[in-house]
């Protein structure tokens, strides 16, 4: 049985609200959780105003990964069937986005899923829930736990002199 680590995203309508509709279609889905607190961030990849609320979960299943993939797709298209792009291709505010972080310490990278998120190390509201839900965990390229990466992350921003 595997290991599952997510995040789920929410920037538009009663984001909340949208987060609680997602977590509850994951637990009847899936089965017993664990979920992390819930993380504000700005939106990452495009302008707009609505910023995010992000809440990491994790739990265990026997499904193949794509089939994993599948679920989680038609559990955000029951809560919302507006793409998460918009007609050229940029990302859009949406009601809920689910992402996975993790399977394991397996590395997947086919045309429909890359695990580890590819852009893990390098957003906020990824690592700290992942820190709070799976401090033992690492990255299966890299070695780095969450907290590490988080503290790479800080260093990087202090640096530039800015935050994500």
């Amino acid at each position: 049985m595997a290991f599952i680590l997510i995040n789920i995203g929410s920037n538009i309508g009663n984001r909340r609200l949208n987060l609680s509709r997602a977590m509850r279609a994951v637990g009847d889905e899936f089965g017993d959780f664990e979920m992390s607190h819930v993380v504000e961030s700005a939106p990452w990849g495009y302008d707009s105003t609505n910023g995010f609320l992000n809440v990491g979960m994790a739990f265990h299943t026997e499904l193949a990964p794509e089939e994993l993939l599948d679920r989680l797709q038609e559990i955000e298209r029951r809560i919302s069937p507006a793409p998460h792009r918009d007609a050229d291709g940029n990302y859009a505010d949406r009601m809920v986005d689910i992402d996975i972080i993790a399977i394991d310490m397996e590395e997947i990278s086919s045309g429909r899923l890359k695990v580890p998120h590819p852009h893990l190390a390098g957003r906020r509201f990824f690592l700290e829930p992942l820190a709070e839900l799976a401090p033992g965990w690492r990255h299966p390229a890299t070695g780095l736990t969450a907290s590490e990466m988080l503290a790479v992350l800080e260093r990087e921003e202090s640096d530039n002199g800015k935050r994500r």
